[in-house]
């Protein structure tokens, strides 16, 4: 029985080098995959997943209000294969419609999907995406990296160019490791509660 899955982690867990191995897993054994990312994060180029140790791949872009559960459907049936697994990149900024749509793959297609992103923003809050996924995927991984102290690491901090901790704003603000650091509660919540220098 196909399942949604999703793992989750902080920023510069490896949770897109996760997913690009999973995939050429697939593919080495001649199987179709898909993959998925939001079209907005286009810091590899638009419809690109890319990893921090270099790994990337084309992936089919997808904008907030897309029908995936239509999009999966049609390319199943497209005369290129069957689709062994669906893989989404950046999972966070799915919306809840579209979370049940995945679910609806695994249920109704038969398509195992796996979801890779973030759980809490900056703030320490989920995103609509990752709140959909936490209650209602069939699985959850966390993904493990660790704070400068050693502990798992849990929550991140956003930076604003000079190396000042954001704490307002958007939820959503696209960046890498020159915008984001990852903490455990206990360090996150120092950096979130100290006075800006």
């Amino acid at each position: 029985m196909a399942k949604l899955y999703f793992s989750y982690a902080t920023m510069n867990a490896g949770k897109s080098t996760l997913l690009l191995q999973a995939s050429y897993n697939y593919q080495e054994r001649g199987m179709r995959v898909v993959m998925l990312i939001a079209a907005f994060d286009d810091r590899a180029g638009t419809g690109r997943i890319s990893s921090r140790i270099g790994l990337d791949a084309d992936a089919i872009p997808f904008h907030g209000g897309d029908d995936l559960y239509a999009l999966i459907e049609t390319l199943n049936t497209d005369g290129m294969g069957k689709i062994a697994c669906v893989f989404v990149d950046e999972a966070q900024f799915l919306d809840e419609e579209q979370v049940w749509q995945l679910a609806r793959v695994a249920d109704r297609i038969g398509i195992p999907v796996m979801a890779y992103g973030l759980r809490t923003d900056f703030q320490g809050k989920l995103f609509p995406g990752s709140m959909a996924l936490l209650a209602i995927a069939d699985e959850l991984r966390e993904v493990r990296t660790i704070c400068d102290c050693g502990r798992k690491a849990t929550m991140v901090v956003r930076l604003d160019g000079h190396g000042n901790v954001v704490r307002e704003g958007a939820q959503v603000e696209v960046g890498g490791n020159e915008k984001y650091v990852s903490y455990c509660r206990r360090h996150w919540e120092d950096k979130m509660r100290c006075d800006p220098a």
